[in-house]
């Protein structure tokens, strides 16, 4: 008997399976522009938000050092070992590979051992400030995913400012403040990321989290991605429908993790102590062994791929849009106003497609391949479209409700995707199935 009824559940499962087919296993990542669907007018596109997978951007940047000749090595000069800085008989020479401490190896896979690193020249001109700007830029727009990483080889920073720019380097604007002394340093109050809320989580602080000198187990600074999305996908950011949603509605959160450049300013290296040693200035450096930057290309939730061709990145762009970030409508597209797509209603968000402009759709309203009908209509004779009672426009593309500015939360917005009956019909077959069932012991 529990044989039976276990196969009667395996057979609607595999019957919802099949019905599910068009929508994508992995709900909520967006890694499907369109699927096709059956209708009664036959296979149609239809047609969702979409973005590329979260990747290792480093992979595309170019690095920039100001000023350009601060990398040791040219001159050869003797620096101290990180662990020891009374033994300073280490040197760097820019015209020997096994000396030579280049930014690219900021960023290599650390083929040599030791760990491959870059290195500034060492703080001789004491009290000159020792003072470092490394520019990283993607010529492009990006989504962070994760926590940006920087691993030290030298002691961390006691002063340093990372920053983002959201025009290509034109601007600029703080990211967070770090420091062994932050009211000292930059007149900030000391702060961690645990101290911010949702309310916050846009608050630039200053965190003395990360600013020790010499240790062999602090080498790394963090600026803490997830820490902020946590704050709306929970702890282990399991409900990340919460944070795509916030993303959606909130323009200047998607902006705070959205950059085209980064800009590590090194403002005064690991000290260790309250004094400078004069005497042994060689101690004092900056290096850097790994830089981790983890994002996406912005596509305006308009792609899932993102090409690399000529050092530059851009998306391939659906839904009838065009641009480096999906950002307008093709020519003869342009029928409504461009819009980014929507992470709403989840799982598969709101593709916001570009129409056909009405000088250029001709005689054919529709068809079953660029001009379908949206929402769920369905095509007539390629003449027009037959829409839901919700629905109207040319390509059933508008609720009725905001035309008549009445929609609220009983406008069926929210409602369940159309072509996809059988998860409709699942609450009411499982009680049946299941009913008397006792749970299956293995």
């Amino acid at each position: 008997m529990y044989l039976s009824r276990f196969l009667s559940i395996h057979a609607l499962w595999v019957t919802v399976s099949s019905v599910m087919q068009p929508y994508p296993l992995v709900w909520g990542h967006y890694d499907v522009c369109k699927t096709q669907i059956y209708t009664e007018e036959g296979k149609v596109w239809d047609y969702m938000a979409c973005q590329p997978e979260s990747t290792d951007m480093t992979k595309y940047l170019k690095v920039k050092l100001d000023p350009p000749d601060i990398t040791c090595g040219d001159p050869p000069e003797t620096f101290c070992a990180m662990g020891n800085p009374y033994m300073c008989n280490n040197e760097c020479d820019a015209s020997t590979p096994e000396l030579a401490h280049p930014p690219e190896l900021m960023f290599d896979f650390e083929g040599r051992h030791p760990s491959t690193f870059w290195q500034s020249a060492t703080w001789k001109e004491y009290p000159k400030p020792l003072q470092v700007n490394i520019t990283l830029s993607w010529s492009k727009t990006i989504e962070l995913t994760d926590n940006i990483v920087i691993t030290f080889e030298s002691g961390r920073p006691d002063q340093m400012i990372l920053e983002k720019s959201l025009d290509y380097g034109r601007t600029w604007q703080p990211y967070q403040y770090y420091a062994t002394d932050c009211l000292d340093a930059f007149h900030m109050d000391p702060k961690s990321v645990k101290d911010l809320s949702q309310h916050t989580v846009l608050e630039i602080i200053c965190t003395e989290e990360y600013s020790t000198g010499y240790t062999t187990n602090s080498k790394i600074i963090h600026f803490e991605i997830k820490d902020r999305f946590a704050f709306f996908a929970g702890p282990r950011l399991r409900n990340m429908a919460s944070l795509y949603g916030q993303l959606d509605t909130t323009k200047k959160l998607r902006d705070f993790f959205t950059v085209t450049d980064l800009r590590i300013r090194l403002l005064r290296p690991a000290v260790g102590e309250i004094f400078v040693d004069e005497l042994h200035l060689a101690r004092y450096f900056y290096a850097i062994s790994d830089i981790k930057v983890r994002g996406r290309c912005k596509c305006n939730l308009h792609a899932t791929v993102c090409v690399y061709d000529n050092s530059k990145l851009t998306c391939e762009c659906e839904h009838n849009t065009t641009g480096p970030d999906c950002g307008k409508c093709k020519k003869n597209y342009q029928g409504r106003p461009w819009s980014p797509g929507s992470y709403l209603p989840i799982p598969k968000g709101t593709a916001n497609t570009c129409i056909p402009s009405i000088s250029s759709i001709g005689t054919n309203v529709c068809d079953n391949e660029l001009l379908h009908c949206q929402n769920g209509g369905t095509c007539h004779n390629n003449v027009r479209c037959l829409c839901p009672a919700a629905y109207t426009g040319i390509l059933c593309e508008k609720l009725r409700c905001e035309e008549a500015g009445s929609c609220g939360s009983g406008s069926g917005q929210g409602a369940p995707p159309h072509g996809c009956p059988a998860l409709l019909l699942l609450p009411l077959l499982l009680p049946a199935l299941l009913g008397t069932a006792r749970p299956l012991r293995f």
